[in-house]
C-alpha cells in the first residue's frame, strides 16, 4: 500500500510533492474560472491519456482535504485512473490556517454556498471544453473535502451520479437531509481508516445508519493506518465508479 501524502500537518506537505501541475503527458491544465464574485478561484482540469473527443467521459470532481489545493489533481488521477475519466478540482473556499498555500471547505452557510458555486462552475467548465456524460458526474473528496462532497451530493442528488468520501464524516447540520425523498438509491462510497481518530468507528457506523435510513446505496471500505490517502483507496474508488459506468 503506497501513501500519497499525509495530513496537512505532515512533514511532506502537498505543495512540496506537487509544486506545479505538469503541462503534458497527463493533459493537465490550470484554468482560471470565476466562481465567486469576490475573487478568482482556480480550477485544475485533467484529461485522460488518449482522450477521444467522440466519447462522453464520466467526470470526477475532486475535493481536496483541508490544507490542500487544486494543484494536487494530477497526482490524484495518476492513482485513481489516467484513462477512465475527465476530472476537475476546484479550490477550497477559504484559506487554511495551517498552510500558506492551502485551502479548506467551511461547513457554514456561506462556505457551503461558495463550495456549491465552485463545483457547479467546475462542472460547467469541463462540459464546455470536453465531451462529458452529464449523467456520470461523481463527487470524490478526502477528509474535509469528502464531508463537503457528501453534503453537496445530498443537497442536489439529481446533479450527481454518486459520491465517494475518504475519511470524511457525514455532515449533520444545516438541513443536510432536507431532500431525503430525492435521495433514494443515491450511491455513496464511504472509506475510513481504522486508526484515524478524526473518523472513529462509532461515527462511521452512525453515518452508515443515517445513509441507509435515507435510502442511499452505500459501499463501505475500511483500511489500516491513519489519515493517509493511499493508492489502494483511490484504486477502490476507480473500481466503484467503473462498476456503475459499466453496469456491473
Amino acid at each position: 500500500m503506497h501513501r500519497l501524502a499525509g495530513h496537512a500537518a505532515s512533514k511532506h506537505p502537498w505543495n512540496k510533492i506537487v509544486p506545479t501541475p505538469p503541462e503534458s503527458g497527463l493533459g493537465t491544465t490550470l484554468i482560471k474560472s470565476r466562481v465567486r464574485s469576490a475573487f478568482e478561484a482556480p480550477v485544475a482540469t485533467f484529461l485522460p491519456l488518449n482522450y477521444e473527443a467522440g466519447y462522453a467521459y464520466p467526470l470526477v470532481v475532486w475535493m481536496h482535504e483541508a490544507g490542500g489545493n487544486e494543484r494536487h489533481l494530477p497526482q490524484i488521477m495518476q492513482h485513481l485512473s489516467t484513462q477512465n475519466f475527465v476530472a476537475v478540482a476546484p479550490r477550497g473556499s477559504h484559506e487554511s490556517h495551517h498552510s500558506s498555500r492551502g485551502y479548506r471547505w467551511v461547513q457554514q452557510p456561506g462556505g457551503i454556498s461558495a463550495a456549491d458555486n465552485a463545483v457547479c462552475e467546475a462542472v460547467q467548465l469541463a462540459q464546455a471544453q470536453f465531451n462529458i456524460n452529464a449523467d456520470r458526474v461523481y463527487l470524490v473528496g478526502h477528509g474535509e473535502g469528502g464531508t463537503m462532497a457528501m453534503r453537496l451530493g445530498m443537497q442536489s442528488p439529481e446533479q450527481f451520479a454518486g459520491v465517494a468520501s475518504i475519511n470524511g464524516r457525514l455532515p449533520r447540520r444545516h438541513s443536510v437531509l432536507r431532500n431525503v425523498n430525492r435521495l433514494r438509491s443515491m450511491p455513496f462510497f464511504v472509506a475510513s481508516s481504522r486508526e484515524f481518530e478524526g473518523y472513529p468507528e462509532p461515527t462511521v457506523c452512525s453515518d452508515l445508519r443515517m445513509l441507509h435510513t435515507a435510502g442511499c446505496g452505500v459501499s463501505l471500505r475500511q483500511y489500516p493506518g491513519g489519515d493517509d490517502l493511499t493508492t489502494c483507496m483511490l484504486a477502490d474508488v476507480n473500481r466503484w465508479i467503473m462498476d456503475q459506468v459499466c453496469g456491473c
